[in-house]
């Protein structure tokens, strides 16, 4: 709660700089108030704390999840400086923007009661709709937010139409009061519950970009600014993965067999289209778009193959995957802004000039790839274990498949940088960009090394 308000007061500080004309403390401000909300946040550790007759639940899971998403969002804003250093105009309305966006994101990771979850994906995706669309002269980020808020739009009444549903069958928004309901109805339940649960899965997958329900992801991310495109493809789909399962394994354990089934042919679906697609693409950005696709079916191995340990394997992936996908990103905005592309030709021979880029790229690949001793591999190492332990072998399978499958478009830059000749373009980063880079690197590493501190969190 106290993370909320922090956050939506930092969001109204940086609003009132833009009246005053202050651009320059834009960024000073939000890299104090990020860690200070973080520091907020924990202080709630050990205390469970319920607030509003339960329509808030701040306990170790939602914080150790939300200190991710405001993590995250930290490391990227060390790198707008250099993303908007060209840009004359005030940027308070996307700073701001970004970080109501973040404050619904930790509402998905602290509901107790459904209203509070609609209103935290709510509070997220209509942030998303502008930012998606902030820069007006592109004519593919125009293209972009006209995509996503009307496919968002649609897919926001199947969340609401479900919630209805939900209550009309259990008489109650509150995730423990459905929960009881479903374990006393576990053998007879209504249709109309079903119908709503269904529903449900239908709304969320489309913010977690699940297949078939992805097909926005792609073209919107590719038609959105960089820097933002780094924020949805982490911060959206980790607390839209969060959301999910926090909403399944609280509410709906007890009648795993109505949904389980539903869930598995989901994630083997994403899992093999996202990985499978992303051969084909001829650029980093739509790259890492279909591999955040590939990576949101294996993120749904842990509402799968709920125990003990899902959470800490979960919150290690979502680190994980969060910092390799920001070092990526970063890299990417050096080539764009170099090259004006990010085409794989691009990526020739940049190793030559820019050593410490490129190898911070590959490590970054390689820890995606699930390539030991790095963080990727840990994670989906403890995500596949976890799975296994339930008994989703099959399951278990196909992800690795998947992860072998990935290795072919994963190489593609790396061999272009290191293996191609080119024209060694030297990218334009100053020491502070290089620095921020190399500790993304150097996490991406000790993560690998040092999994437990995560893992044995939760």
């Amino acid at each position: 709660m106290l993370t909320i308000i922090a956050l939506s007061i930092l969001g109204i500080v940086i609003l009132a700089e833009g009246i005053l004309g202050k651009k320059s403390w834009h960024l000073p401000t939000i890299l104090v108030g990020l860690p200070v909300s973080l520091v907020l946040a924990l202080t709630g550790w050990n205390q469970n704390i319920h607030y509003y007759n339960n329509m808030l639940i701040v306990d170790n899971s939602s914080i150790a999840f939300s200190a991710v998403l405001i993590f995250t969002t930290f490391i990227i804003f060390m790198f707008a400086g250099h993303y908007y250093k060209n840009v004359v105009r005030l940027l308070d309305d996307i700073y701001a923007i970004l970080i109501f966006a973040l404050a619904g994101s930790v509402m998905m990771t602290e509901f107790g009661n459904l209203v509070i979850l609609f209103l935290g994906i709510e509070t997220l995706s209509i942030a998303l709709y502008v930012l998606a669309g902030s820069h007006k002269e592109a004519i593919t980020s125009n293209e972009a937010t006209l995509k996503y808020f009307l496919m968002g739009s649609f897919l926001s009444g199947f969340l609401l139409f479900g919630i209805a549903l939900l209550y009309g069958a259990s008489g109650s928004l509150n995730m423990d009061e459905i929960s009881r309901y479903t374990l006393r109805e576990a053998g007879h339940l209504s249709p109309v519950f079903r119908a709503g649960l269904f529903l449900l899965i239908i709304g969320l997958a489309f913010k977690i970009a699940i297949v078939p329900f992805h097909f926005w992801a792609p073209d919107v991310y590719e038609g959105t600014p960089t820097l933002l495109t780094a924020f949805m493809a982490t911060v959206v789909k980790v607390a839209s993965i969060v959301a999910l399962f926090r909403l399944f394994n609280n509410c709906f354990s007890s009648i795993r067999e109505v949904w389980a089934p539903t869930l598995w042919i989901l994630a083997v679906l994403t899992i093999l289209v996202g990985n499978l697609t992303g051969l084909y693409q001829p650029n980093l950005k739509r790259m890492l778009a279909y591999s955040s696709i590939s990576h949101s079916g294996y993120m749904m191995l842990a509402v799968l193959a709920f125990s003990a340990r899902s959470s800490g394997a979960l919150i290690l992936y979502a680190a994980a995957y969060s910092v390799a996908t920001v070092t990526a990103f970063g890299i990417l905005i050096l080539i764009r802004g170099a090259k004006g592309n990010d085409l794989y030709t691009s990526f020739e021979g940049i190793s030559k000039k820019n050593p410490v880029e490129a190898i911070c790229l590959t490590i970054a690949l390689f820890s995606l790839t699930g390539i030991p001793p790095l963080a990727g591999f840990m994670a989906k190492y403890y995500l596949f274990t976890t799975a296994l332990e339930q008994g989703y072998l099959w399951l278990v399978i196909i992800a690795i498949v998947g992860s072998a499958i990935s290795v072919a478009y994963y190489f593609r830059p790396i061999i272009s940088m290191f293996l191609k000749e080119g024209d060694g373009i030297k990218l334009e980063s100053g020491m502070a960009y290089k620095t921020h880079v190399i500790f993304l690197t150097i996490l991406t590493l000790a993560l690998g090394l040092l999994p437990a501190f995560l893992i044995n969190l939760l």
